[in-house]
């Protein structure tokens, strides 16, 4: 009896172990090369399948994600023969898996590797100042370089980024002195600028107020003009107007009494204003006779007006 349960017990291992070797159950996003008898057979996909069982054996596993590898950090020397330490991270993803276990050892490894020497021949082809504003295209040509040897290894290299570019103190130091002294430069250069552009700005201020001071000047000045003509031509015309009233009212019956009695008046008026004015006067002998006076302007205006009417 204890013999029979023996080799049930027995019996009930063994399919257990062959069904562990033949049942296979491959995750998504995941790859499982299988070999018969030592020899590539297939490459499993995700999902469920049966191997042979002894035959077949799963020797490498891949995952199809993509993984991100760090690149440690190593020393470059640049064109201008200074030594900066650079790392960064390197981005890839398995394409075959078949190729990826036979093509190369340890693709990790040597994409690795192969990332660090490309990485230092590129920073050999540039100056330490152009490296950090260049950082794209070195890791372009990294990226290049390495998809090609990466290619017959099943791998894809998508991209390359260097994370830190750290020179010595010393270059910094004098890098920073540098940077500063640039920016006082160009503190400097802005100001004088800005001082240069003031007093542009206050000339052209003057120059437009002496011009607009000039053209309001001169319009001032025709106005004035053009009012004094004006003014003139009033005056003119009034006097004319007035004088040819009282010629035409010297013409109405009375009218030649009524002049000699504003002559009169206007005759003691002025006199009268003479003696107020000075002390001292020099007067015509017959000045204090008003008749003969007036006789001689009434004369006066008696030819003119004759000569007048002649006329017309």
């Amino acid at each position: 009896m204890t013999t029979g349960l023996l080799v049930v017990a027995v019996i009930a291992a063994v399919v257990f172990l062959t069904l562990a070797k033949t049942a296979v159950v491959v995750p998504q996003q995941q790859a499982f090369v299988v070999e018969r008898l030592g020899k590539y057979h297939a490459t499993l996909s995700a999902g469920f399948h049966l191997l042979a069982p002894f035959f077949d054996a799963i020797r490498y596993r891949h995952s199809l994600k993509e993984t991100a590898v760090d690149i440690p950090e190593q020393i470059c020397i640049t064109r201008d023969n200074v030594q900066v330490a650079v790392d960064g991270v390197l981005y890839l993803k398995v394409m075959d898996a078949e190729r990826a276990s036979y093509g190369v050892a340890q693709y990790l490894f040597a994409i690795s590797q192969l990332a660090q020497t490309n990485l230092r021949s590129e920073v050999g082809k540039i100056e330490l100042d152009r490296t950090f504003e260049e950082r794209t295209h070195i890791n372009m040509m990294v990226v290049s370089e390495l998809d090609k040897a990466s290619e017959p290894w099943g791998v894809k290299v998508l991209r390359y980024e260097i994370k830190n570019i750290t020179p010595p103190r010393d270059v910094l130091a004098a890098m920073e002195k540098q940077m500063r002294a640039e920016r006082e430069k160009r503190a400097v250069i802005l100001t004088s600028e800005g001082s240069r552009d003031a007093a542009i700005n206050n000339a052209e201020g003057e120059k437009q107020q002496t011009i607009k001071a000039s053209e309001a000047k001169k319009q001032q000045s025709i106005n004035e003009a053009e009012g004094a003509a004006r003014a003139i031509l009033s005056i003119a015309e009034a006097t004319a107007e007035s004088i040819r009233k009282v010629a035409d009212a010297i013409t109405v019956p009375g009218g030649f009494e009524a002049v000699r009695l504003r002559v009169a008046e206007q005759y003691v008026n002025k006199f009268g204003e003479l003696a107020k004015a000075s002390n001292t006067l020099v007067l015509p002998a017959n000045a204090a006779d008003v008749g003969s006076m007036i006789a001689l302007a009434m004369n006066v205006l008696k030819t003119t007006g004759g000569s007048g009417g002649r006329d017309s």
